[in-house]
C-alpha cells in the first residue's frame, strides 16, 4: 500500500467511522477484535464467526485468561463491504488492538490485511479462502480455513468422478472469492476431460436470473457450479426450479447456510455444497457443541469452529512467546502446532493451515445436511 493510499484510507476511516462503535478498554486485558458482517447480506455468516470467536474467549477466560491477564472481544463490523473493511482496520489500529479474528468474505479481508500487516497487528480469518490473501509474504496474517486452490478441486474432482454430468456450467458473481474458485472448478473439470459449456458471471445483488437460466436450458446443461455466496444462488435454484431447468448444483461453503433453503425452498434439496468437516460433531467436541447450543447458538455453521480455533491459536502464540510482541507472537505462530477443536493447527510461511480438508455435503430441505455419498 502507498504513502497516498494509506492517507486516503485513513480519511476514509475518518468519515466512516462516526457509525463505527466506540470502545473502552480495561488496561489488564488483552484486546482481541472481532471483524465481520453484522450487517449486510451475508451477516449470518458474521453470526457463525462472531459466536465462535465469543465463545473461545468466555471459555479461554474461565480458565484463568493468559498469563494472569483475561481477553477483552471488541466488536467490528464490516458488513462485507471492502471500503468499511478499510475504515474497520484502521479503527482496530486507532483502538490499539493488536489481535484480530477477520475479516471473513476475501474481498473484504484482503485489504484490511495490508493494513494490518504495515501496522503490525497480527489477523487470523476463520472464512477468507482466497489464495490471493497469503501470497504477499506477509508475516502477519493467518487463516484457520483452507484455501480456494484446494476446496476448487475437491469440488471439481467429486464433479468429474461421481457425478459424470454431459454438459456442465460454471457461473460466479464476480468478486473475488466467488470467481476465484469457480475459475478453480473450471481449471479442475477441463483437467480431467469434462467440458465446461458456460463459464459466465451474474451481478451481486442481481434478483431476476431469466436470461441465464434460458441460456443455460437451451445449452442442455445438467450440471451447474456456482461461486459465491447464499443470497444469488437461492434464487437461481428457485427460478430455476419455476422455469424447468433439469440441472444438479452445486456450490462453495459461501452458500451453506440454511437461509439458502428459506430463499429457494425445496429448489435447494440435493444441493451439492463443500464444507468445512462438521466439527460440532467430532466426539472430541460434544462439550463445546452442547456449550453453544446451552446459549441457543448453532454451532454447526462452518465458520463457528474456525473461529474458535483462531482465538486459541492468538492466545497459545501468545503463551508461546511469553509476548503480547505481535512480531514474536507471530513466529511462534508460524513456528508452532496448535491443538485446538479442528484439529492439530501449524502453519505454512504464508500463513496457511499445512493440511485442511473440504468435505462435499448434500443439502437437504428441513433436514440436516449429509456428507454426499459417490454417485
Amino acid at each position: 500500500m502507498t504513502k497516498a493510499t494509506k492517507q486516503i484510507s485513513k480519511l476514509f476511516a475518518a468519515m466512516v467511522l462516526a457509525g463505527v462503535a466506540s470502545h473502552s478498554f480495561a488496561a489488564d486485558t488483552i484486546k482481541i477484535g472481532i471483524a465481520g458482517p453484522k450487517t449486510g447480506p451475508v451477516a449470518q455468516y458474521g453470526d457463525m464467526q462472531f459466536s465462535g470467536a465469543k465463545m473461545a474467549i468466555e471459555q479461554i477466560n474461565a480458565k484463568g485468561g493468559v498469563d494472569g491477564k483475561k481477553l477483552e472481544a471488541v466488536e467490528y463490523d464490516d458488513a462485507c463491504d471492502p471500503k468499511q473493511a478499510v475504515a474497520v482496520a484502521n479503527k482496530v489500529v486507532n483502538d490499539g488492538v493488536k489481535f484480530v479474528v477477520g475479516h471473513l468474505c476475501s474481498s473484504s479481508t484482503q485489504p484490511a490485511s495490508d493494513i494490518y500487516e504495515d501496522e503490525g497487528v497480527i489477523m487470523i480469518t476463520p472464512a477468507a479462502t482466497s489464495p490471493d490473501i497469503t501470497n504477499r509474504g506477509y508475516k502477519m496474517v493467518f487463516r484457520t480455513i483452507g484455501l480456494d486452490s484446494a476446496q476448487g478441486p475437491a469440488a471439481g474432482n467429486y464433479i468429474a468422478d461421481h457425478v459424470k454430468p454431459k454438459i456442465v456450467a460454471v457461473l460466479h458473481d464476480k468478486q473475488q472469492y466467488g470467481e476465484g474458485i469457480a475459475t478453480a472448478v473450471k481449471k479442475t473439470l477441463e483437467g480431467k476431460g469434462v467440458k465446461v459449456a458456460v463459464f459466465e458471471g451474474i451481478n451481486a445483488g442481481d434478483k431476476d436470473f431469466s436470461s441465464m437460466i434460458s441460456k443455460l436450458k437451451q445449452a442442455n446443461v445438467d450440471f451447474v457450479y456456482y461461486g459465491g455466496y447464499h443470497p444469488e444462488l437461492g434464487l437461481i435454484l428457485r427460478q430455476s426450479q419455476e422455469k424447468g431447468l433439469k440441472a444438479k448444483f452445486m456450490g462453495p461453503e459461501g452458500v451453506g447456510n440454511d437461509s439458502i433453503s428459506q430463499i429457494a425452498k425445496d429448489a435447494s434439496e440435493g444441493l451439492l455444497v463443500t464444507l468445512p468437516k462438521s466439527f460440532d460433531q467430532d466426539p472430541a467436541n460434544v462439550a463445546l457443541a452442547d456449550a453453544f447450543k446451552a446459549k441457543k447458538e448453532d454451532p454447526s455453521g462452518p465458520f463457528v469452529f474456525p473461529a474458535y480455533s483462531a482465538v486459541e491459536v492468538i492466545a497459545d502464540g501468545i503463551k508461546a512467546a511469553k509476548s503480547e510482541d505481535t512480531a514474536k507472537v507471530a513466529a511462534a505462530i508460524h513456528a508452532g502446532t496448535f491443538k485446538t477443536p479442528t484439529g492439530d493447527l501449524s502453519f505454512d510461511a504464508k500463513g496457511d493451515l499445512k493440511d485442511f480438508k473440504f468435505v462435499v455435503y448434500e443439502w437437504h430441505f428441513g433436514k440436516p445436511k449429509t456428507e454426499a455419498s459417490p454417485q
